[in-house]
């Protein structure tokens, strides 16, 4: 961490990156980084670029820079282990790169790397980052909000493994500064008819195979709902927690390609993920499918992997 400080001060531009489809994780810890920087040394120009989120948006608002201010630059990208992941694919124009994240490695990318997956959060480690240096940085409440709704998203509210004393201290931390809870669990909260109904539509069309179930997006049902296609893979958790099914997966169709959001509250499945060109955590992570052909395929190998756990195989 005092590596990447050092880099910190020795650049005057810094451009923070995130990951495609950004979450509530993926924006705190840019404009929680970004704020703790432009607090601390007001001189630096710090920019936040990337994909907008409509779910997390009072967060702040992104960026837009030409190419040229990446010339002499400092790029840090948060929360993204695999590095075609990483929205606006200019990072690399910077001078040098640093990668913070908490997922399992995949693609060792960056000049500087801090990778911690012990941690649950990306937020959490911006603002561990900053209570490690409390003396040298500051941070406003501007700053604690984004962290703060970081913390809170990726954690499932504090429900999640991983979740620490450490993890509540640094809430408490943030909570010092400023943070109004109430306002955030409200901004999190609120929903559209629109959402009630599609929810209604995924506890009727869930399919169930042997251990694992799941349910589609198909483009059909995001236009009939009238919902954003971040609103449509938000309901990944209703699925989840059925009995005699651990691992539960939201299959969410694009033009080019269908993105599998893959949780499981007992096997592990990050080499499931890695299997179909993805990665994340033991228990949540992400891969995708070329076309639906493949999604028979996929539902056997997430049924091994369930099987394989139940005998005592952890695959």
């Amino acid at each position: 961490m005092q590596r990447i400080l050092n880099k910190i001060k020795a650049y005057h531009t810094i451009i923070i990156h995130g990951h495609k489809r950004p979450d509530g994780d993926c924006y705190g810890a840019q404009f929680g980084l970004k704020n703790i920087i432009t607090s601390s040394f007001p001189d630096k120009k710090v920019y936040v670029v990337g994909e907008t989120s409509d779910f997390v948006d009072f967060i702040g608002k992104m960026d837009q820079i030409p190419d040229e201010t990446y010339q002499g630059a400092l790029s840090i990208v948060v929360d993204t282990a695999v590095k075609d992941r990483i929205s606006d694919q200019r990072y690399t124009l910077g001078q040098e790169v640093i990668k913070i994240d908490h997922h399992i490695p995949v693609d060792n990318y960056g000049d500087l790397r801090w990778v911690d997956t012990t941690f649950p959060s990306c937020a959490q480690m911006i603002t561990y980052f900053f209570y490690k240096f409390k003396n040298e940085l500051k941070l406003t409440e501007e700053g604690a909000i984004a962290l703060y709704t970081g913390i809170v998203t990726d954690t499932g509210r504090f429900r999640f493994r991983g979740v620490s004393k450490l993890t509540h201290q640094l809430a408490g931390l943030l909570i010092e500064k400023g943070v109004d809870v109430e306002y955030i669990d409200q901004m999190l909260s609120q929903e559209s008819l629109e959402m009630i109904a599609l929810k209604g539509y995924v506890y009727s069309n869930f399919v169930t195979a042997k251990g694992f179930v799941y349910i589609k997006m198909t483009r059909d049902v995001i236009e009939k709902y009238n919902v954003t296609d971040e609103q449509a893979a938000s309901n990944v958790g209703l699925i989840g927690g059925i009995e005699g099914y651990p691992v539960w997966a939201l299959f969410m169709e694009y033009p080019n390609e269908i993105r599998i959001r893959l949780r499981s509250n007992g096997p592990t499945i990050d080499k499931l993920a890695n299997q179909y060109g993805g990665g994340g955590h033991a228990k949540a992570a992400g891969c995708k499918l070329e076309s639906w052909e493949q999604l028979p395929q996929f539902v056997k190998d997430a049924e091994a992997v369930v099987q394989a756990y139940h005998e005592g195989k952890h695959v």
